[in-house]
């Protein structure tokens, strides 16, 4: 079994060592209790209004994973890995609303007045506005998204980001509700070859402070 070894990873640890890894051991499988701890510290990442806009759709069998292939134009480390990950955005997450913020006001931890304003709040930021859910779907699972490659190093295991798949297919093929759109596919497993050396801009070329 795969050793855990993310309480001897510190964060910055963890930053720095993430590397999107395209080369994987085959044939690996992960435990599905470290799969599962992977997701749930994913699930931790923060949301407008707590909404959680997100849905996780994981595949770790084989066959599946070779139905994937083509969509994602034959990138071998979709086949390799472990685990592919599609992390979907929900365009829909005002009606996680109740779910989200009934158990306080039943707990009496939020007056009703609170609930009606912010529950109202929200639902008229999502009336006849397909662009603001759109955008609210795809930002918010992106969290999500860097959350989880962290939480996978954490745990031993790699993995890569993924934009380059065909979107429309990947719906049709996996019967994704029309609720949810693809946000960002990852790949996750053993690597079986180090990462490339990438450069990075220093902050004196990122940084510009108080204003342009």
């Amino acid at each position: 079994m795969t050793q855990n070894v993310h309480t001897q990873l510190t964060l910055e640890q963890a930053m720095r060592d993430r590397h999107s890894i395209r080369k994987y051991e085959t044939g690996h499988t992960i435990p599905e209790a470290e799969l599962n701890a992977i997701l749930e510290l994913a699930t931790t990442a923060p949301s407008s209004w707590n909404l959680q806009h997100w849905k996780l759709l994981v595949i770790t069998d084989q066959a599946t994973k070779e139905k994937m292939l083509p969509i994602a134009y034959g990138q071998q480390q979709v086949v390799d890995s472990s685990a592919v990950i599609l992390v979907l955005g929900d365009l829909e997450a005002n009606k996680n609303a109740d779910a989200v913020y009934k158990p306080a006001l039943e707990g009496g931890f939020m007056p009703q007045n609170a609930y009606d304003a912010l529950t109202g709040q929200i639902q008229a930021a999502y009336t006849d506005n397909a662009q603001g859910a759109r955008d609210e779907a795809i930002r918010n699972s992106s969290y999500l998204a860097m959350q989880l490659m962290l939480a996978a190093k954490a745990y031993g295991y790699d993995t890569c980001p993924m934009g380059g798949f065909d979107r429309t297919k990947v719906v049709e093929e996996f019967n994704i509700p029309a609720r949810y759109i693809p946000s960002v596919m990852l790949t996750l497993g053993k690597a079986a070859a180090p990462a490339h050396a990438t450069g990075r801009f220093n902050l004196e070329q990122l940084v510009v402070k108080n204003t342009f």
